[in-house]
This record gives C-alpha cells, sequence and structure tokens, in this order.
C-alpha cells in the first residue's frame, strides 16, 4: 500500500519545537522554575513569537507548563491524581481534598441542563456552588444542580445567606439514596469565573466532568465540575484507574 496524502503532510514548525522545548524542559530547568520570556525564547530557537506560543499552548495543554498570574510561565510539577469516581455519593464530604461549599442561589438553569434534570426550561433550580483543594491549592470548581423535587423539605431556604442555604441544599440531598449515575468528561476552556476560583487565566485548558445522579423515574442532581488540565490526572475508582495526561513514571524519566 502506498504512502497516504496525510502521511506526506510535513510536521508542522510549532509541533517539532513543543518536542525541543519539551526536551529543554528535562535537561535545563526545575519545577517551578520560571521560563525565559516568549522574546528570549524566540530568539534562542529561531523562530516567530507566533510559533512559539503555539509550542507553549500545548505544552500547557500537557501539563508541562503553567501560566500564573503576576509571575510568568513556569515549569509545572507532574499531575495529582485526583478520585473522582470510588463508587461513594460525596454530597457532605470534607476534608484536605474534598468539596468545599461556597454559595447557592436559586436560578434558571441554562436549556441543556433543563434538559438533563427533565426539568421545564423556565423553572427555577437550586445552583450550588462548591471549590474543591489540594494540598491548598485549589484544583476544581463545581456547579451542582439540583432540582426543587429532590430537596422538598427546604421551602424557607431562600432566607439563608449563600454557603448556609448551600450546605442545607446538601444536607437535604444527602438523604437520597441514588440508583445510579452517569459521567461525561470532555476536554474545554475556563470561562471566566471558572479561571478566578483555579487562579488560572481565562481560555486555559480545563477537564470538565459532567455527572448526572439518578433515580429510576428521574433525575436528582446535575453536576459540572470544573478541573485544572495542567494539574490534575483524574481517576475513577470504581471503573479502574483511568488517567488522563502522562503517567508520573513517564514524567519522572
Amino acid at each position: 500500500m502506498g504512502s497516504t496524502q496525510l502521511e506526506a503532510v510535513p510536521e508542522p514548525k510549532y509541533w517539532h519545537l513543543k518536542t525541543v522545548l519539551s526536551e529543554a524542559l528535562d535537561s535545563e530547568f526545575a519545577v517551578g522554575e520560571i521560563l525565559p520570556n516568549e522574546r528570549e525564547l524566540a530568539a534562542r530557537f529561531g523562530v516567530a513569537r507566533a510559533t512559539l506560543r503555539q509550542a507553549l499552548e500545548q505544552l500547557e495543554l500537557e501539563g508541562r507548563l503553567q501560566r500564573r498570574r503576576g509571575v510568568g510561565t513556569t515549569v509545572a510539577p507532574p499531575r495529582t491524581g485526583i478520585a473522582v469516581g470510588d463508587g461513594r455519593q460525596d454530597w457532605l464530604s470534607s476534608g484536605g481534598d474534598d468539596w468545599t461549599p461556597v454559595d447557592c442561589v436559586g436560578t434558571v438553569p441554562p436549556a441543556g441542563v433543563a434538559r438533563q434534570l427533565d426539568t421545564e426550561l423556565d423553572e427555577r433550580v437550586h445552583m450550588v456552588r462548591r471549590a474543591r483543594r489540594s494540598d491548598g491549592l485549589p484544583i476544581a470548581a463545581e456547579l451542582l444542580y439540583v432540582p426543587a423535587a429532590s430537596v422538598p423539605g427546604l421551602a424557607a431556604v431562600d432566607t439563608l445567606p449563600g454557603a448556609a442555604r448551600a450546605r442545607a441544599v446538601l444536607r437535604e440531598l444527602s438523604q437520597l439514596s441514588p440508583e445510579g449515575r452517569d459521567r461525561a468528561v470532555e476536554l474545554g476552556s475556563a470561562r471566566a469565573d471558572d479561571a478566578r476560583q483555579l487562579d488560572r487565566l481565562p481560555g486555559a485548558p480545563v477537564l470538565v466532568v459532567t455527572t448526572r445522579h439518578f433515580t429510576q423515574d428521574r433525575t436528582v442532581a446535575l453536576s459540572v465540575a470544573t478541573y485544572r488540565a495542567d494539574t490534575c490526572r483524574l481517576t475513577f475508582g470504581d471503573s479502574g484507574d483511568v488517567r488522563f495526561g502522562e503517567d508520573e513514571e513517564r514524567r519522572a524519566s
């Protein structure tokens, strides 16, 4: 069989530069070290700054680099394994690596969320915001959508302040025993709100984990959790160890 047309396409210049930069990161820079500015790097490797930016963006997507506000571009540590599917409900989880309620509001959810919740398009639901940290650093932000039918004992919840209202919704939700859940993971870009919570720049790569909790006849809650793609390697305890990104062993070699 002859070569295909695709095989004849030359490797993009930024992709080759990414490989060269990756080798330089391994041999010349330590974790946390700040890279030279774009002008210096472009001059060193003899490329246009637009090509350099493409290579740096790809390395950030792969978890090799981090862009930090007020600091610059630094060499990233190996991704941290974050368990997101260990077979337990975590409405009221607590601890250093678990979710912390931030606030809760009554809102009409986006149409796509309403369809998954099987609510009317103009029906208000509880939207709980939660944050997740690991070793003191922000790693994820979540929007948890809860229909009023899932927490019927909260008639006066609107009178509570944000964080207290969130805890009340979660306590009521913990009384339920969903029969199952389905989950989807996709690569996305950090929106402005997510970026602020995750200490990232808008547009930074993130992993979006959408989880629908359901009983036989209805959806009881829908979680949309946004994880930092540069630092997180997601693991699913109830379906083996599913990893996103490079193995720590490979990064260490």
